[in-house]
């Protein structure tokens, strides 16, 4: 998308891409693009059910191909890379003509867009036949999609506009951008309108039913923005009502002992029980429909290579996160492959089951180590999947999970406060805990929550964003003390206060230059 300044010809470009999908919830089967007519397209439920499909990975697949990777796992010190295209926030210099940083920012509004499109104009396009309800919740995921890309802008970018309808900027493209906390309450309001238009569910082990959101994911996202909003009561009732719901459960929890926090990134699991929500890939044949992280993450030597590609391993754990994790933790294998670690599930070239070899060999980034984490290996049967042309894969990418919420409430319950021994914070926490082999907290302080936020959250996208709502000097300094070179070469970068919001992209800043200019308020209708 060459800017979010739109015309007419994006609101069709948005509905012919966004009915590319299933009308099966596991998106397997995509109509021909070619046989789709505006004015007939929506005339059954199943069809209005499957207008937001393409929401669910191709519109956010240039955020997370590498742009995702390089901001907020680079860029919290968790990755490291070397790689041009994708290491310059390992030093903070990152600037507003970086190629990833337009894809993220295009990927973003490409979003708000294609959001806007469906809330605004479906409803005027489905036929006699669609049910209210069925148009309903599709209009709900929408405004959970446009919420989702305004919380990653608004924490990225800091102010920006506030865009209902494109078409209304078609003639005028220059906008302000508007105030942070007005961006907040537009993104509190669309998720209550989520909330109020999406189907009440339960996860079950019919992983097919999962991959659309849903009441509960509108309440937990909504509690994670009520806790960046340091609105710890909304936050707490939020997170309280989706518990109590019963709807997620923890992999390898109390509910699901068969099942392990490594089955989490599997092929298999996708849309686990776990699953708040998640970005759902599936090879079509077409550039950007799949998942590149079994590629980007990884192995990848002459000997030893867990990429179906020529190529792999472009990120690599740093040094600071792999020596964060104590022995007893089972989150560190499934995240961090070291030396020795055995995976008898991942196959490998030339042949076999997965041995990590030495930190000598291990190839990638000279890290010594290599990330777990949505590596499933060469291509498999149905234990990976199958493998597009590019050599992307169709395991999903979580947005957010249940654990995330679970250590949300017990952060909402200490509120601010040095510490707590309330029941319910330390029966979240501790659920968390227990699943990675640790023993029960007894007491807890927000440094015990952040620390397992880290660990638990790692390699997802998160850390970056934690280290964003802390005291900036308690981030910087947190950074600065991070060993961000390879093994051999340790390197240390100190942040400054404009690092922790990116640039605007040069070309849209040339197309409008009030981005640059004091954000206005609001106008909420």
């Amino acid at each position: 998308m060459k800017s979010f300044f739109t015309t007419y010809k994006w609101f069709a470009i948005a509905i012919i891409f966004l009915a590319l999908g299933s009308c099966q919830d596991d998106f397997t089967d995509r109509a021909p693009e070619d046989a789709i007519s505006l004015d007939d397209y929506y005339s059954s439920d199943e069809q209005v059910a499957s207008a937001t499909n393409g929401m669910y990975s191709r519109t956010w697949f240039q955020f997370e191909n590498k742009f995702f990777w390089a901001v907020a796992e680079v860029g919290s010190g968790n990755m490291y890379t070397g790689s041009p295209d994708v290491n310059a926030m390992r030093n903070f210099s990152l600037n507003g003509s970086d190629p990833e940083l337009v894809n993220g920012w295009s990927s973003l509004w490409a979003n708000v867009a294609q959001s806007n499109a469906i809330i605004n104009f479906l409803e005027a396009r489905v036929g006699p036949a669609v049910t209210d309800e069925v148009l309903q919740n599709t209009i709900g995921e929408a405004y959970f999609m446009r919420a989702t890309a305004y919380f990653y802008l608004v924490r990225l970018w800091g102010p920006v506009p506030i865009i209902e309808n494109n078409l209304n900027f078609t003639t005028t493209p220059n906008i302000n951008t508007n105030r942070v906390e007005d961006i907040y309450t537009f993104i509190e309001m669309d998720y209550k309108v989520a909330i109020e238009k999406l189907y009440e569910k339960t996860r079950t082990a019919n992983y097919a039913q999962n991959g659309h959101v849903s009441k509960g994911s509108a309440k937990a996202m909504l509690a994670k923005v009520y806790l960046y909003k340091k609105d710890y009561t909304n936050a707490r009732i939020m997170a309280e009502e989706v518990i109590n719901s019963g709807e997620f459960k923890l992999l390898g929890g109390d509910q699901l002992p068969s099942k392990t926090f490594g089955d989490l990134f599997t092929y298999a699991h996708n849309n686990n029980e776990e699953s708040i929500f998640a970005l759902q890939w599936r090879g079509d044949g077409n550039y950007g429909s799949a998942n590149n992280c079994n590629t980007q993450f990884g192995i990848s030597t002459a000997e030893v290579s867990t990429s179906n590609a020529s190529y792999g391993g472009v990120f690599a754990p740093s040094q600071d996160i792999i020596t964060a994790y104590s022995a007893s933790d089972v989150r560190r294998k499934e995240t961090i492959m070291l030396p020795g670690d055995v995976y008898p599930n991942v196959k490998v070239t030339p042949s076999g089951t997965l041995i990590v070899p030495s930190a000598d060999d291990i190839g990638g980034q000279g890290a010594g180590a290599a990330i777990k984490k949505y590596c499933i290996g060469i291509v498999n049967g149905s234990v990976t999947g199958p493998v597009d042309a590019w050599a992307m894969m169709d395991n999903n990418t979580y947005i957010m999970r249940y654990a995330d919420l679970l250590l949300i409430h017990a952060e909402a319950i200490l509120a601010g406060g040095a510490s707590t021994s309330d029941a319910g914070a330390l029966a979240s926490i501790n659920a968390v805990r227990n699943r990675a082999g640790l023993a029960n907290l007894t007491t807890i302080t927000f440094d015990d929550i952040f620390k397992e936020r880290r660990l638990e959250l790692c390699f997802e996208g998160d850390y970056w964003f934690d280290l964003g709502r802390i005291p900036r000097s308690q981030a910087i300094s947190i950074m600065a003390a991070q060993n961000r070179g390879d093994r051999n070469n340790a390197q240390y970068f100190t942040p400054e206060e404009k690092d922790f919001l990116l640039p605007y992209p040069d070309n849209d800043v040339a197309k409008n230059p009030l981005l640059t200019q004091p954000p206005v308020p609001y106008t909420f209708n």
